[in-house]
């Protein structure tokens, strides 16, 4: 009887080396405007590998809170697990920070509640301009809004044009509206990491607690600035 438990006891302590040297999963989650290609530059550590969580259109007035539970059906929450969002994807992120457990939820030029983000977009939970746009029309805006909002996307000018013309037109419309009715206002969090630019015009860091500033980083960083957010990344997730 003694062997068949040694045996076991040796294939367990085995079981569990392998388990523990299985690389963490991290969770990328891009911008409206963007796919995985935003994060193309990224590099991770060592011993963490990269799965890009796939946008789906949402139903038609759906929240920001609802939309995320149907994207965490794309993470394995069995294991540890990272989040990355950029822009939409780190507003996705800190509404799956509160249902779920990551060891840790990383923000790209994005904002931790709606208390972060600009006045100028809130007034519209008042008067809902942005629903009058139908939305092929909000695509082709988007565009020209791009250019003239963050200029310094003419750094990655081909991929984000690439990007934006693989969207849907109909999950733009509908993520707008998303962001504009977001109602989170909770803005502290143990594990939650903000990266923001200091030239950020769509979200502007006057409205935003971050804990890492990109000088004359805008809202495009995520791409344009790849290099500089991966030695940020690295160093919050090996503390």
């Amino acid at each position: 009887m003694r062997l068949p438990l040694l045996l076991l006891l040796i294939v367990g302590c085995i079981s569990h080396l392998i388990a523990t040297n299985e690389p963490i999963n991290v969770y990328f989650i891009s911008g409206t405007g963007a796919d995985h290609r935003l994060f193309q530059k990224i590099q991770l550590p060592e011993g963490y590998q990269v799965k890009h969580v796939e946008y789906l259109v949402p139903d038609k007035d759906q929240s920001m809170e609802s939309y995320a539970k149907t994207l965490i059906e794309q993470i394995d929450t069995s294991q540890a697990f990272v989040l990355v969002g950029a822009s939409l994807g780190g507003m996705l992120a800190i509404e799956m920070n509160a249902m779920i457990s990551p060891q840790q939820t990383i923000l790209i030029a994005s904002a931790k509640s709606s208390l972060e983000l600009p006045k100028k977009l809130l007034w519209q939970q008042h008067l809902p301009l942005h629903k009058l746009v139908w939305p092929g029309l909000a695509k082709q805006s988007s565009f020209i809004a791009q250019r003239i909002v963050e200029p310094d996307r003419k750094n990655e000018g081909e991929t984000y044009d690439a990007m934006l013309r693989d969207k849907d037109p109909l999950f733009l419309h509908r993520a707008i509206d998303m962001i504009v009715n977001w109602d989170r206002v909770e803005m502290t969090y143990d594990n939650v990491y903000h990266i923001h630019g200091e030239v950020d015009h769509t979200i502007p860091i006057r409205n935003v607690s971050a804990n890492y500033i990109i000088p004359n980083g805008s809202h495009m960083m995520t791409l344009t600035r790849g290099d500089e957010i991966s030695v940020i990344l690295d160093e919050i997730l090996t503390k």
